[in-house]
């Protein structure tokens, strides 16, 4: 009893009626004194609370025990040998192991506060063991049974879920952090933007001027961008994608581990095209080949060449597609974290946030689940998150069709967890939609003359910024190439820094 071992623990272990569980990882001894050390101090359970869980005990007893001093603490009661008593006394399994005086033997076998959370995460550590044994076992009679309803690459993908599932458990958090812990970050967060070329506290999307208003792509920041269909997200999304892998550049961090010290890995989730769609649109405006043209293979040999030249310059880029449809909240963030664990991630980008499924049955309450778990992937991977989202039809009823925080579709929870709120706006694809007759001369000047003003030109409103100022963005907008750009105002003419 007084060390980690396969096999069975005397009569502690008499409750085990499984003739496997003696094979299973287990460490009696530590379940005890930790808590007998909860039992004699009650205030050591706020340090292991975060850790374990009546069902990482070995012992089905201890967890039973761990259970009912957890609701006590909870309430403010105190949890002993002798209030314990009244709740356990007509326990079979605490019967077995000496009944009531069993739970005075343990609190005298208490270990010291100061050991609990390193007691306590071994039985985590344990358990986990234990699950991956039971898991393993799983999958083995499974792939076993052979049945034509069960198909093997199906058997894969639910081994798969299980584990992340498992993975994702007993991750404890931070809790409070000192004033002076917080400040230090702050302050580093601001040398690294002052220490920047440009002055950017986050990861530069490419374009100068929505750079400058949002201070770049902040690590842990939900960004949502919206527009009605035809108004370019998915290219906007694309572009920046593409100009923060082209800028990868790989270093030593400040705090002296290995990453991205200019541009980023990024991951893109594209539910909506396939990954040769969004590869072509890349290319297309890598190439500056219109993407039409690449769809039909209709290219001189000059423009083909150049096709295939940019497409040998972005084999190593660092951009990841997962084109896999109606991924649920779940797996995306799994397939998240394997990849920052396995090629590393900068910046997160999904196309689009309705088409990612959750798991409440009511519309609404699943588009909450899903923007919050957006959110909790941007803070646990410690990158940005950028979503798409469609806008409600409202907007086309409206003379002024230049979109607002109300416009999101089920836009309250969307709302709430987003850091950023961003539009894509072309006021030029609606003035196309309202060209004049031929006979109305007058009014065909004036539409002219608007078209003239609005070509080439598109807008991102930011509706909300939570460490930032909102306001409109200018941009330029090849739509043969699906490319935006920075555009050049009139006072920067003659100067090439639009470009």
């Amino acid at each position: 009893m007084n060390e980690i071992s396969a096999i069975p623990q005397g009569e502690q272990d008499g409750a085990k009626s499984d003739d496997e569980a003696g094979t299973l990882p287990h460490h009696i001894e530590a379940e005890q004194q930790l808590l007998g050390a909860i039992l004699t101090n009650n205030d050591v359970y706020d340090r292991v609370a975060q850790i374990i869980k009546p069902e990482h005990f070995y012992e089905p007893v201890h967890a039973r025990i761990f259970e009912i001093s957890a609701n006590r603490i909870s309430k403010n009661a105190l949890a002993s040998p002798v209030t314990l008593k009244a709740f356990m006394e007509d326990d079979d399994g605490l019967k077995e192991l000496g009944g009531p005086a069993y739970l005075a033997r343990i609190a005298g076998a208490a270990i010291s506060s100061f050991a609990a959370r390193d007691y306590a995460q071994m039985i985590y550590d344990l358990a986990v063991r234990r699950e991956l044994i039971r898991l393993g076992g799983d999958i083995s009679a499974k792939a076993a049974k052979v049945e034509a309803t069960s198909e093997p690459m199906d058997q894969i993908v639910e081994a798969e879920q299980s584990l992340y599932k498992l993975a994702e458990q007993g991750q404890a958090t931070t809790g409070f952090v000192s004033f002076l812990s917080a400040v230090t970050d702050a302050v580093q967060v601001a040398n690294a933007a002052y220490m920047r070329d440009g002055g950017l506290a986050g990861v530069s999307t490419g374009l100068i001027d929505l750079d400058k208003k949002l201070g770049g792509l902040h690590r842990s920041d939900l960004l949502i961008l919206a527009g009605r269909p035809s108004m370019g997200k998915t290219s906007l999304a694309t572009n920046i994608a593409f100009n923060i892998a082209k800028a990868y550049k790989k270093g030593t961090l400040p705090d002296g581990s290995e990453g991205a010290i200019e541009g980023g890995v990024v991951g893109f989730y594209s539910l909506e095209m396939s990954s040769e769609q969004l590869a072509a649109r890349i290319l297309s405006e890598a190439s500056e080949v219109p993407s039409e043209q690449i769809r039909r293979g209709d290219m001189t040999e000059g423009e083909f060449r150049r096709f295939v030249d940019a497409a040998k310059a972005l084999e190593s880029c660092p951009l990841y597609i997962d084109d896999t449809a109606a991924i649920p909240i779940a797996q995306l963030a799994a397939r998240a974290r394997r990849l920052k664990r396995e090629k590393g991630l900068d910046v997160l980008i999904v196309d689009y946030l309705q088409l990612v499924r959750g798991t409440a049955e009511n519309r609404v309450q699943e588009i909450g689940e899903i923007s919050m778990g957006l959110k909790a992937i941007a803070k646990e991977l410690q990158i940005p998150v950028i979503a798409l989202s469609q806008l409600s039809r409202q907007v086309e009823s409206r003379d002024d069709k230049r979109p607002q925080l109300s416009d999101l579709r089920e836009s309250g929870s969307i709302e709430q967890d987003a850091d950023v709120v961003m539009f894509v706006y072309r006021e030029e694809y609606y003035a196309e939609r309202e060209k004049p007759g031929e006979d109305n001369l007058e009014a065909m000047a004036a539409w002219q003359e608007r078209m003239e003003r609005l070509y080439g030109k598109a807008e991102v409103v930011i509706g909300k910024q939570r460490h930032g100022p909102i306001g409109n963005v200018e941009l330029s907008f090849e739509g043969r190439f699906t490319r935006f750009g920075n555009l050049v105002q009139p006072w920067q003419q003659g100067d090439d820094q639009g470009f």
